[in-house]
């Protein structure tokens, strides 16, 4: 039995994704022993913080960053950060301040709920949300029209709850905020790649370090290095709400330390997904594929559509009964109501895939 079934809760097959819900990752032996060790004893906290912001731009080919409790807090801090620069006064101040420049201009389609409102925690930095265009379509002009004396950063999220169709790219955002000087902040939180949106000219970025690294939960800001000044500001103000701990810092040390060399090839996963994909085909009514994240990412995942009138369940109906299964397994349904669901192959152990399947046919079945 592991911890939380000894405590009395169900095991859990997270065929979903690395989601903040399901606990977003599961640490190796090397990041969880140094997170033991780095709860057993104590550290000088700001020097901490300081140190694995050179971790941070050592591993993203910036100039410094800063250590968060998650992408979350990353983006309230980055937002703070761009309002307050160093001002001590002002991050005294945040989120309740008037007379300063605090609007942040976002694109229609980047204004997602991925657990919480992105417009929440900008608000919780103390930034005005300015929605620029449509849902599904904005243009430059939206964006350079929306600019006013008051508006204190562009926001860009990289992200596969975002509209992927009518937003302008990233490219676009970054050269309206060179031209107007004004600071530009993307928020990859599950992004892979480190180094490509500070290359592209992204005054800061914010990553999960519990995702694509697979660390513990937490989180971080990378870039210019008066902008990680400013964020490290903000642990005198909001920043203390959602302060970062040594032994998360600690564990995403040990975890960018790692991660190239602990990273998965994805053709290993496809290859598991495949295999998963030619056992389900052989149920009347389940139909699959391989479909490659929305996003964009190196990410591949395997597509089971449901056709009700042969199985006898809809794909919402499926997924509850997995999850109320024992174990219980999450597959990642987002599309149930097309009738689609997919199983991620990232935060599964080996041979659970086969326990899906077997799950999967147990409740076509009728057992």
């Amino acid at each position: 039995m592991n911890i939380y079934e000894q405590i009395g809760l169900k095991k859990v097959i997270n065929a979903c994704g690395k989601m903040t819900p399901l606990g977003i990752s599961a640490v190796n032996d090397l990041i969880a022993e140094s997170m033991k060790q780095a709860l057993q004893d104590f550290v000088e906290i700001d020097k901490l913080i300081r140190h694995t912001g050179k971790i941070i731009a050592k591993h993203t080919d910036t100039e410094d960053g800063c250590p968060t409790m998650g992408a979350a807090a990353g983006v309230a801090i980055s937002v703070a950060a761009t309002i307050s620069k160093t001002n001590l006064h002002v991050v005294e101040q945040l989120p309740f301040l008037e007379g300063t420049a605090n609007e942040i201009i976002i694109q229609k389609g980047h204004t997602i709920h991925f657990g919480a409102s992105i417009k929440q925690i900008i608000a919780l930095g103390g930034g005005h949300v300015v929605e620029a265009g449509y849902a599904n379509r904005v243009y430059r002009e939206h964006i350079e029209q929306s600019i006013t004396p008051n508006t204190s950063a562009l926001l860009y999220v990289k992200s596969h709850h975002s509209v992927q169709k009518g937003m302008l790219p990233l490219e676009v955002m970054i050269d309206i905020a060179k031209i107007h000087n004004i600071p530009l902040i993307v928020d990859a939180a599950a992004e892979e790649d480190l180094k490509k949106y500070i290359k592209l000219g992204a005054d800061m970025v914010v990553y999960s370090g519990g995702k694509a690294l697979s660390g513990p939960t937490s989180g971080f800001i990378c870039g210019k290095k008066e902008w990680m000044e400013a964020c490290r500001m903000q642990y005198k103000g909001i920043g203390r709400a959602m302060k970062v701990s040594k032994e998360a810092m600690i564990g995403l040390i040990i975890a960018l330390e790692n991660y190239e060399s602990q990273s998965v090839n994805p053709d290993i996963q496809k290859e598991k997904m495949i295999k998963l994909c030619n056992v389900l085909e052989t149920i009347p009514g389940i139909t699959t594929g391989i479909e490659q994240d929305e996003a964009g990412r190196p990410i591949y995942r395997a597509r089971i559509q449901i056709d009700a009138t042969k199985t006898g369940i809809a794909a919402n109906e499926l997924s509850e009964a997995l999850k109320k299964s024992n174990p219980a397994i999450y597959l990642r349904d987002y599309n149930a109501a097309s009738g689609v669901l997919h199983v991620d192959p990232r935060p599964l152990f080996e041979g659970q895939e086969d326990i899906i399947v077997d799950g999967i046919i147990r409740i076509i079945g009728g057992e």
